[in-house]
């Protein structure tokens, strides 16, 4: 009886590591892209916000899940956007950008949340999970990977199409060498500002979607700071797996693990811990994964450089 116990609990754990991890999946996957063009994007967590509240607030005036979701990767590329015209165009200091649009989004977001919704309390319907017919029903698997929503399915479609678009196209190929090489792509005849945008584009767009996917297939409302510093630690997912994206994924399977764990134990009444130091556990560990990779990662040489064209 207490190992059938023990095995529905792992595979609630497991079940519920992977969507606690499908923001993080998204967002660090995208961030891959910006920075193997050597653009460091530290606005994840105001991007993921804009994209949070641009996907509930699309979903509560239509009723629709997928449109909220486009309205989520739309608001995350805007936000990139405007990072792209200060960091790539302009040339202003990456870091100081990224951080004033993490304060603009939290702000931004907070206003337009406290005007028009937080009155009404206003809910909306989620995704909902999808049993798989068979293989839902599997002892262990079923719960662990066969009762998820459509959104938590599709990052695994992202890890590879991103995967085969970075290693496996002239784009990716491109993209890399940006990140590497930006003045030999110059010579080449291929335009260092453009691949730039379009890796930042890409990242953001991914960060909306995680955003997204927290009032979309998480929660059924938006709340101040739902992100609750998931873009911080997407940034610290993205060193832990060298920038790769496959690593991203699984690397944030492994923060999501942390995350479920914090929850479920302090539902575990023989749990004597304080509850504070179990909410702690996934910040902790991006802490300990930071300094632990310090320095040891293969970060793309021109990470965090403005080009300049000559």
């Amino acid at each position: 009886m207490d190992d059938m116990i023990s095995l529905t609990f792992l595979a609630a754990l497991v079940g519920a590591a992977w969507r606690l991890a499908t923001p993080l999946i998204f967002a660090s996957i995208g961030e891959v892209f910006s920075e193997r063009a050597g653009v460091l994007n530290i606005g994840l967590e105001g991007t993921m916000l804009v994209g949070a509240f641009c996907g509930f607030a699309a979903a509560a005036a239509t009723g629709n899940i997928p449109l909220g979701l486009l309205a989520g990767v739309a608001g995350g590329m805007l936000f990139g956007l405007v990072f792209a015209v200060f960091t790539i165009t302009i040339k202003a200091d990456q870091i100081v950008v990224g951080a004033a649009l993490n304060l603009l989004g939290m702000g931004l977001t907070a206003f337009l949340f406290r005007t028009y919704y937080v009155s009404t309390g206003k809910g909306i319907e989620i995704a909902q999970p999808v049993h798989i017919p068979w293989l839902s029903d599997l002892p262990f698997l079923g719960e662990a990977f066969f009762r998820q929503n459509l959104i938590v399915y599709s990052t695994v479609l992202v890890a590879i199409l991103a995967t085969l678009m970075l290693y496996r196209t002239s784009f990716g190929l491109t993209l890399r060498a940006v990140g590497e090489h930006p003045k030999a792509v110059d010579v080449a005849g291929r335009s260092v500002v453009g691949y730039r945008y379009a890796a930042v584009l890409v990242g953001t767009g991914l960060a909306g979607l995680g955003g997204a996917f927290l009032t979309l297939g998480h929660s059924n409302q938006f709340v101040e700071g739902i992100t609750s510093g998931r873009g911080f630690i997407a940034l610290a997912v993205v060193v832990f797996a060298r920038w790769s994206p496959i690593g991203a994924f699984f690397v944030s399977l492994l923060f999501g693990l942390f995350y479920a764990l914090q929850l479920m134990l302090q539902a575990q009444a023989s749990i004597v811990v304080p509850y504070q130091v179990l909410q702690a556990l996934p910040y902790i560990m991006t802490i300990v994964t930071l300094v632990a990779f310090r320095g040891k990662g293969a970060a793309p040489s021109k990470l965090g450089q403005p080009y300049e064209m000559r």
